[in-house]
């Protein structure tokens, strides 16, 4: 679907799921903490707009082009996947129960240790405190890997998080591609 989708279709995508975008070796696997429903409507992930994923790519040096949504499956060509901790859509990330997102680790660790991505960036630091364990995480580069995948924390792009503006999404991203690069 490359149409905005009506407020039904939002609706109803509630609990669906958007598929991996994954495959073996990847130098970057993107986690996010789960679908929205709008991402979920048009099977994209980071669709919703406002949502600042595919800019911070771009502008960190990811990409070469700004990529919309609906070219998410051309992530692979640069090395690069995406997953969510949790599958399941919500309007918003706070609706889902810290057991889910300690389950959905679980879920997540299969997927990297099948895939063995160099890198794993998990796409917000409170789901990633409460899915890995970690209450007093930080942004960046993590202590401890999974499965060999070198754990970095970035900040999620949603729009709705005000303590991130572009600027500063661009500098953290940048901060990883400068360690993928060494």
């Amino acid at each position: 679907m490359q149409r905005k989708p009506t407020s039904e279709e939002i609706i109803a995508a509630t609990g669906k799921t958007v598929s991996d975008i994954i495959a073996p070796n990847l130098r970057v696997l993107f986690c996010g903490i789960n679908p929205s429903v709008y991402s979920a409507a048009v099977g994209h992930h980071f669709a919703r707009p406002g949502n600042r994923f595919w800019r911070s790519l771009h502008n960190a040096g990811f990409t070469n082009r700004l990529l919309s949504p609906f070219e998410d499956r051309d992530l692979l060509q640069f090395g690069y996947g995406l997953t969510n901790i949790v599958d399941r859509a919500t309007a918003r990330a706070d609706q889902l129960a810290p057991e889910e997102l300690i389950q959905g680790q679980q879920q997540l660790s299969a997927k990297v240790q099948q895939y063995q991505p160099r890198f794993l960036a998990i796409l917000g630091i409170s789901a990633y405190r409460t899915a890995f364990y970690r209450p007093k995480a930080v942004m960046g580069k993590q202590d401890e890997s999974l499965h060999s995948a070198i754990v970095w924390v970035l900040p999620n792009p949603s729009g709705l998080n005000a303590h991130y503006q572009l600027a500063d999404l661009k500098r953290v991203y940048r901060e990883l591609l400068v360690a993928i690069e060494t």
